[in-house]
């Protein structure tokens, strides 16, 4: 009788051992499979562009910001647009 008890709690608790583990074994394997890696790494890049576009107005305010304050500083018509030309003719 008692032969019997540790044998059937050993074969339980091998079973167990041996479901935990494949289930954890198919949970890594998702974790690197390509499919996997590649959403993860378009996210990532979705993450810099999004950080580089910021990064980019942001300086595009501040250069208008900062050529502002020179046009209003060298007493220029604000008004005047900034990227005018003067005529072909004027050189």
């Amino acid at each position: 009788m008692k032969r019997g008890f540790w044998v059937a709690l050993g074969l339980g608790a091998g079973a167990t051992g041996a479901i935990i583990a494949s289930r954890w074994t198919r949970k890594q394997a998702r974790r690197v499979a390509p499919q996997t890696l590649a959403r993860e790494a378009k996210g990532g890049l979705m993450d810099l562009s999004k950080l580089v576009s910021e990064s980019i107005q942001e300086g595009k305010r501040a250069m208008d910001e900062r050529e502002a304050e020179l046009r209003r500083g060298a007493g220029l018509d604000e008004a005047a647009p900034t990227d005018a030309r003067p005529p072909a003719g004027a050189a």
